[in-house]
């Protein structure tokens, strides 16, 4: 049966997306809440999960549901947006379709477990980037810094750049890619 075959294999992607992650089954529990033991046996495959504890497992890993236990693609192919796994478990989602004009993404990138290493690129273009969850570090130029929910950051992407997550959780934002010239134009009320 398709669903015992998919269950079974959410254990090894457990396991996979874990060490990706450089997280032990012990911080893996204090971020879900799920006892190390039982975590152990669901990597293992000795367990079988439950939705009540996919759901925190997803989150903590920084993917979706349909991604944690390979579900089959649903509903119209045109507009099903597919998401892109990157071999260092950044997950892209491409959110237009059109060419040219302002490209739309949305990033989720894994938690880290220790401070990984910036190595800034630069490409043509300008860059909107807003937060969604968790605590995205952004090195631009000479700063560093740490963007929270809520916060946005714009800029020339000819300045070298490079994204991470802040902390152990993981990150997700939103990202607008335009060629240079073209930016994203926020408004905001006057006060009253």
């Amino acid at each position: 049966m398709d669903d015992d075959r998919a269950l079974d294999a959410v254990g090894p992607r457990l396991r996979e997306l874990r060490r990706k992650r450089e997280v032990t089954l012990a911080e893996l529990a204090a971020q879900t809440g799920i006892a190390a033991s039982t975590l152990s046996r669901l990597e293992s495959g000795n367990r079988r999960p439950t939705l009540e504890q996919l759901l925190p497992l997803a989150r903590a890993h920084g993917v979706t549901l349909d991604e944690l236990v390979d579900a089959p693609q649903t509903g119209d192919p045109r507009i099903h947006l597919r998401p892109i796994s990157c071999a260092d478990g950044v997950t892209i989602l491409p959110l237009t379709r059109r060419p040219g004009g302002i490209q739309a993404y949305k990033f989720i990138l894994p938690g880290q477990g220790k401070p990984q290493e910036p190595d800034p690129k630069t490409h043509e273009g300008y860059e909107w980037t807003y937060v969604l969850n968790g605590q995205l570090r952004l090195v631009l130029g000479e700063h560093d810094m740490t963007l929270s929910p809520g916060e946005a950051a714009e800029f020339d992407t000819r300045v070298p750049h490079w994204f991470g997550a802040a902390s152990a959780e993981p990150v997700e934002y939103l990202c607008l890619i335009g060629r240079q010239g073209q930016r994203a134009h926020v408004r905001a009320a006057p006060k009253a």
